[in-house]
């Protein structure tokens, strides 16, 4: 259950009695009546002289004649000490009246029942002459064995305004303005040394009369200075001042010269706009004064409730800047300064104690000053044990390759509607890949009872056709590594016929290990070494296969690699054939090629993306897939292989005009027996079928129940993302939550201060999650093709803020 932290108590006085009603929670009340008793006023009125008669020179404020200077024969110390304990005896003997009691005892209990380290009593007086008592030495919980320090007085004028400016936090170093009034018979050198001390924390400037100076031209800059562009924090007056009955007050800012209240009106209130939220009047009688600056809008006031000698001034407010400068609030900055009075001052500045107040706005935020740079602001930013609880969670399920891989699946999905949405699908163009698929109807139509192993005279009719065709570059996607006696050698002429042709064909063969790491490849008979090129097969679901870091020291290239590279260097004039001893050679060939003046022509082994980086190659290690390019199925499968079933293409029907500009690849075409290791392999079907080929079908057939990607069309994938180097590199959620902790802590800590409705807390998340998921789907379209997590860091950003502003909001 919540526990108030807050009262508020109205004092109001009427002939003879006095009322008090405290409120507090959720309309909860009491009230009672109870005699004035008629010698208080009498006793303040005798303190009130006997302090003035102590203190009668250097005062910060006009008084009324106080009779003569102090006579060397009164010990006007003793009777001010005596005079306060008088008072305050009756005062204390008035506030622990029978009637009262059930207004303590409400105090009392939920001071004792709350974990809150302050239970603030708001303060309302209806006369300056309840005001200007002591209320906030009242030891309300002595009675009940509390620590009344734990209670606090703060004060709030009867008639305020219901909106306030509270404490708006500003990434920046506190601004502070200095007003100093007329110096004449004062010295506000400690005063100016005080304030000069916070300069690493604050933002000062200094203003304020100077001999032979032109009173107009002070007053003007004065009123401009509160109201500057630049904005204030605190406000700070040392000088005279005094109360007025109309105007909220005036306090001096030359000889004989003092500026109204109601003259800065209206810079006050563009002040409070612009953010200042604390005043300081180290001055004399600021009753009026602070009631008329809550009025305006501030959120707190510091002032004198009495006329105040310059030596306690400056004693009390290096006390007040030392407790600011150890970040402690505005209200505990008071506390602190009138404690030093009283137990390390009282007997050379005796009553001094009383004389503070705070006035506050009770919707406002304590104000405080901020540790400010860069290594205060990463303090802030460490976790506390709820918040590293949740990093913690996030961070380790982040980790999780299935949970990737769940994640991924959904965001090419988003990818591919998003691209549908916004018509950037790409235009109907002819694809870079001609899948010619051995499908079930081909292999029943060419009588083949059992196509596992496929037979080679039947691949020999296709390459026959496709050379005859004048295709470029034909990749088959069957492993050719056990002889078949006679139909090797039929496939064997067909290939070489191919190669020998006056345009050439090259091939690009299948090869992959065995489970005890031995390297199948084709027959040698079949492909001979210095007319083509064999690649692995193996893919990797959902991620590219790469070059390595290094390579011309691996021995396995991939399939979909050697495919693109053979069909870029087709594209390059006199680039060398493929007549080799061993991959290194060719290899060395290009790299030689390329350095013979042919730079303007780079292959896919210039894109850095198409190989293993470091990075990559460590998170390997750790068990993920960092910045490793993924297969992006969001791009339509139009736009990456045209499909024809073989057996149209071996009776010539609807063979591309484009086949010459395309990657030819024979392949599987999803039928049951389709794989090298055991049926059905070769086909990735149900759930691990990607949503977004699956989304595509159903845009283009509604009525479309292939439930199959094959082997080939991931091929197909690969080679047009090599050939067109679209290669999208994935930042890791585990990187991105790091930053989204971050971003969460930081927002939250530049807007604790702002007060947001958690409506509002709503909305600002939910704006900065779809801005963000917006933006991160449009940068992987984009040309930097780079795929930012959504999921995960959406999550760490809400988890971080949401819990601080539900416990931020149990505590008000």
């Amino acid at each position: 259950m919540m526990i108030a932290s807050n009262f508020y108590l109205k004092v109001q006085q009427f002939d003879k009695f006095c009322s008090f009603e405290l409120s507090w929670g959720g309309g909860q009340n009491i009230g009672v009546t109870l005699a004035y008793p008629e010698n208080l006023t009498a006793l303040y009125q005798e303190w009130q002289q006997i302090y003035l008669r102590f203190y009668n020179t250097q005062l910060r404020g006009k008084v009324e004649e106080i009779g003569s200077f102090i006579a060397p024969n009164v010990d006007w110390h003793a009777h001010l000490v005596q005079s306060e304990a008088q008072l305050l005896y009756e005062f204390h003997h008035w506030l622990r009246s029978v009637e009262l009691y059930e207004i303590r005892a409400v105090i009392a209990q939920v001071t004792k029942n709350s974990d809150n380290p302050y239970i603030d009593i708001f303060l309302t007086c209806n006369s300056l002459e309840l005001a200007r008592f002591p209320w906030e030495v009242w030891e309300m919980g002595t009675e009940f064995a509390l620590d009344s320090s734990k209670i606090r007085i703060v004060r709030t004028p009867l008639n305020r305004r219901e909106t306030v400016n509270t404490n708006a936090y500003h990434a920046r170093k506190a601004r502070i303005l200095v007003i100093l009034g007329d110096e004449s018979g004062l010295d506000f050198k400690t005063e100016k040394a005080s304030v000069s001390s916070l300069k690493s924390l604050a933002e000062i400037t200094f203003i304020g009369w100077q001999p032979h100076g032109s009173i107009t031209e002070l007053k003007t800059k004065i009123v401009q200075e509160i109201a500057s562009k630049v904005g204030w924090d605190i406000l700070f007056f040392a000088g005279h001042s005094n109360e007025t009955n109309l105007t909220g007050g005036e306090f001096g800012i030359a000889p004989n010269t003092a500026l109204l209240i109601s003259e800065i009106e209206e810079s006050l209130t563009i002040a409070k706009s612009r953010g200042l939220q604390v005043a300081i009047f180290n001055s004399c009688k600021g009753l009026s004064i602070a009631n008329k600056l809550i009025d305006l809008g501030l959120s707190q006031v510091a002032i004198m409730r009495e006329p105040i000698h310059n030596r306690v001034a400056e004693e009390f407010f290096l006390q007040f800047v030392q407790a600011l400068a150890e970040y402690k609030d505005v209200h505990e900055s008071l506390l602190a300064a009138s404690k030093y009075l009283k137990l390390e001052k009282n007997f050379t500045y005796p009553s001094a104690y009383l004389i503070p107040s705070l006035f506050r706005h009770p919707e406002a935020t304590l104000f405080s000053l901020k540790p400010f740079g860069v290594k205060q602001f990463l303090k802030s930013l460490k976790p506390n044990r709820q918040e590293a609880i949740a990093l913690t969670i996030i961070l380790l399920i982040s980790l999780l390759l299935p949970v990737q891989n769940f994640l991924l699946q959904r965001r090419l999905l988003a990818q591919a509607i998003y691209r549908q949405l916004t018509n950037q699908a790409g235009k109907p163009t002819p694809p870079p890949v001609l899948l010619v698929e051995i499908d079930e109807e081909s292999i029943i139509k060419a009588k083949i009872s059992n196509p596992k192993p496929l037979e080679r005279t039947y691949l020999a009719s296709i390459v026959d056709k496709l050379a005859a065709n004048q295709a470029r570059v034909v990749g088959i996607d069957y492993l050719l590594d056990r002889p078949q006696e006679q139909s090797d050698l039929i496939l064997t002429n067909s290939i070489q016929a191919a190669v020998s042709a006056p345009q050439p064909t090259w091939f690009v063969f299948s090869a992959t290990y065995n489970r005890k790491g031995k390297w199948l490849q084709t027959l040698p008979n079949i492909a001979s070494l210095n007319w083509s090129l064999q690649g692995e097969i193996e893919i990797r679901p959902a991620y590219m296969e790469l070059f390595s870091m290094d390579d011309l020291q691996s021995e396995a290239w991939q399939f979909s690699s050697l495919l693109t590279l053979a069909e870029q260097l087709q594209q390059i004039p006199n680039s060398p054939q493929p007549k080799l001893d061993s991959k290194i050679d060719f290899l060395q060939q290009i790299n030689n090629f390329l350095k013979e003046g042919n730079k303007s022509h780079q292959t896919i082994l210039s894109s850095p993306r198409a190989h293993v980086q470091p990075v990559t190659a460590l998170s390997y290690w750790l068990g993920q897939m960092w910045m490793h390019p993924i297969v992006d199925f969001s791009v339509p499968p139009n736009q990456i292989y045209h499909s024809i079933p073989a057996w149209q293409l071996l009776e010539n029907q609807a063979i591309p005009q484009s086949l010459q500009q395309q990657i030819v690849i024979i392949v599987p075409g999803g039928y049951d027996e389709a794989g090298i290791t055991q049926d059905g392999e070769d086909n990735f079907k149900n759930s691990d079928l990607p949503l977004a080929i699956e989304y595509w079908r159903y845009q283009e057939n509604p009525l479309n129940t292939n439930r199959i990607l094959t082997g080939g069309e991931y091929h197909a994938y690969m080679v047009h993302h090599l050939l067109k180097q679209r290669l999208v590199i994935p930042i890791p959620d585990f990187w991105m939550v790091g930053i989204a902790i971050l971003l969460g802590k930081t927002i939250y800590l530049l807007g604790q201060r702002k007060q947001f409705s958690v409506l509002q807390w709503l909305i600002l998340l939910s704006m900065i999650t779809g801005l963000y998921g917006l933006v991160s789907l449009q940068i992987y379209i984009g040309a930097t093709a780079i795929l930012l997590p959504w999921f995960f860091p959406s999550i760490a950003l809400w988890s971080y803020v949401l819990p601080n502003i539900f416990k931020r909001k149990t505590h008000v």
